[in-house]
């Protein structure tokens, strides 16, 4: 209950439910549903608070509020008995809402809804599904959302690293040789830097977020990963020196929602014009500093048109330099001169790529 209050008040879950785990003496197993709880509860937010709405005629303050949507979460999503679920949220509640959570619970067990509308029912903004719908067509959109309704796969690499297969999908088409210098402008945590061969120049703006780099590098011993804090709008390096540059952009992230649960509900749409914008700077700088013949890998892990296929239209108008590679093939489809990965594709998260070579072959 504490997670859940504190993500209401601005937390962000990744990183309040392990502090709140980590001093806990929970078995593995309990930390497991413990996450699942959190997790789900926070995802589907919107569609929990319908769930109990129906019988509540006043004001409830968020201790409560976090209680009935554990209730409804587990009652509805994860079908748990009623008397289990009832109980056991009752237990955990406030004591001077006890009585008002079983009561509304108990009513939630024995009523299904009848859902509004789909923003609703899949627990998303409204503009979210609007916006995807229009950007990658309404089955498409529907299938992806529900897909980001699921817990994630996990998936681990050779190295013990643990990474989503779509970010090994992105690693890998760099196609970094071991002869290769190459930068990567926006590292952090370290994930896809770690996974390249050659030498990587990773980088991040953020100084706490470039310590998760190499905090990582020590840990995989990354021998040829080089950590440092630099703008990659502003690459602290010379003009046409990479032979590889890698760009994984900062974006609305609307592909990795099941992974940040609680990101559909921080980002707006105002977010994503301002993403465009440096987006386009990133990848001008990042178009500077690749050799002629270089290749350059621009990333985003969302899946709005102006992040990914407007990007591609710009860098087409702006740079005719920049000359299209081939995509990589399947689970990825092809996307306009890049490719696009569904989360319901490989059951991985959202991308999208686009590889171009700088001034020629």
């Amino acid at each position: 209950m504490r997670a859940l209050s504190e993500i209401e008040h601005g937390a962000y879950a990744n990183l309040a439910l392990p502090k709140l785990l980590d001093g806990s003496t929970l078995a593995t197993r309990d930390r497991a549903f413990v996450t699942e709880l959190v997790y789900g509860t926070t995802r589907m937010r919107r569609a929990c608070d319908f769930l109990v709405d129906r019988y509540i005629n006043r004001e409830v303050d968020a201790e409560t509020r976090a209680a009935l949507r554990l209730g409804a979460y587990q009652l509805h999503f994860l079908k748990t008995p009623a008397h289990a679920a009832v109980a056991a949220t009752v237990d955990a509640s406030p004591p001077r809402s006890a009585g008002f959570v079983n009561a509304v619970l108990r009513k939630v067990a024995t009523n299904p809804p009848d859902w509004p509308d789909l923003a609703t029912e899949l627990s998303y903004p409204d503009w979210i599904v609007d916006r995807l719908a229009k950007d990658l067509g309404r089955a498409d959109a529907l299938a992806a959302l529900r897909k980001m309704n699921e817990p994630p796969t996990v998936s681990e690499r050779a190295d013990g690293y643990i990474q989503d297969e779509a970010s090994q999908f992105v690693a890998a088409a760099v196609d970094a040789q071991p002869s290769d210098l190459i930068a990567d402008l926006c590292a952090a945590p370290g994930g896809k830097a770690t996974a390249l061969d050659g030498f990587v120049a990773a980088s991040d703006v953020n100084p706490i977020r470039t310590r998760l780099v190499a905090e990582n590098v020590r840990r995989l011993n990354s021998s040829n990963v080089a950590p440092l804090v630099a703008d990659g709008r502003r690459p602290p390096y010379p003009p046409h020196t990479f032979d590889r540059v890698l760009l994984d952009a900062p974006c609305s992230g609307l592909g990795v929602l099941r992974r940040r649960p609680d990101a559909r509900w921080r980002i707006q749409p105002s977010d994503v014009t301002d993403l465009v914008a440096l987006q386009r700077d990133l990848l001008d700088a990042a178009l500077a500093i690749a050799k002629p013949g270089g290749v350059v890998v621009y990333s985003v892990c969302t899946l709005t048109l102006a992040e990914s296929a407007g990007i591609d239209k710009w860098l087409a108008e702006t740079r005719p330099d920049a000359v299209p590679l081939p995509p990589p093939g399947p689970p990825w489809q092809p996307f306009g001169r890049g490719a696009r990965l569904l989360p319901q594709a490989a059951d991985t998260d959202g991308m999208y790529l686009l590889r171009v070579t700088v001034g020629g072959t």
